[in-house]
């Protein structure tokens, strides 16, 4: 956001004969074209009964920093829906039971060139979000992971089981791609294009592993950055929260590593 405001500064102060070293610089190392354009961005937040989170989440959504803000309806039996529109969010219906599916029908109805994942519980905060764009902007990066380890939160807020289950397919992925990654964290920013190539077919909860999987097989540049993990804002976790969730997500994560993985 400076050098757009220097730039454009000196482009009316040239005429005058000022800051003339400084332009050639701008101009020779044709920085906006090295740039990626952030300025739509799509917020995709799969939501199933999260009624009681989502009003303070949503308000906490720095508007400024993306182009459309979608809540997807994952078959709630609550009022999300009408929560996330009082809010200002387009929402989308997906009836289909699934975390996959919540994913892909808010791809679908994204209009963005970066897209960004993120839970409707509360538990990551959206003032974080330019951190996950950043990179993608200055082309460091074409998926950006927010880890949950990175910033030493997840320690206070995450289950063990969960921790220990997050350090197994890091593990994984470290052995079978060379990927050092710290978590499998939901909080994420993908350019939409390369989203698309990835062709995703997984629609349970290892949705994001097998992203994860098929960007590390077509070399796909990988960013991890810390990001803040907090207590839901209501209710109870439908993954973490129970023994069947865990169990379930443990099998779904294991057999998107056997499918895609080796």
């Amino acid at each position: 956001e400076d050098l757009y405001q220097l730039d454009d500064e000196i482009a009316d102060m040239v005429a005058n004969g000022k800051a003339t070293a400084t332009q050639q610089w701008l101009s020779k190392t044709n920085w906006r074209n090295q740039q990626s354009d952030i300025s739509r961005t799509s917020l995709i937040i799969p939501a199933l009964n999260e009624a009681d989170c989502l009003a303070q989440l949503l308000a906490e959504v720095p508007v400024d920093l993306i182009h459309q803000l979608i809540v997807v309806d994952n078959g709630s039996t609550d009022n999300t829906a009408e929560v996330a529109k009082k809010a200002g969010a387009f929402v989308v219906k997906e009836p289909r039971r699934g975390y996959g599916f919540a994913c892909a029908a808010g791809v679908a109805a994204a209009e963005g060139d970066v897209l960004v994942f993120m839970d409707g519980d509360g538990s990551f905060v959206p003032d974080e979000l330019l951190d996950l764009l950043k990179p993608i902007a200055q082309d460091k990066a074409e998926l950006v992971l927010g880890s949950r380890a990175l910033n030493g939160s997840q320690q206070e807020v995450m289950p063990l089981h969960q921790r220990i289950g997050n350090r197994l397919f890091a593990w994984l992925l470290r052995k079978r791609y060379g990927l050092r990654l710290t978590d499998l964290g939901p909080f994420r920013a993908v350019k939409r294009e390369v989203l698309l190539k990835l062709n995703m077919q997984e629609y349970t909860h290892g949705w994001p592993l097998e992203m994860m999987i098929k960007s590390a097989r077509n070399r796909v540049r990988i960013l991890e950055v810390p990001v803040t993990y907090r207590p839901r804002f209501a209710g109870q976790s439908k993954v973490s929260g129970t023994l069947r969730g865990s169990v379930l997500a443990a099998y779904r994560f294991f057999r998107v590593i056997l499918r895609y993985g080796l």
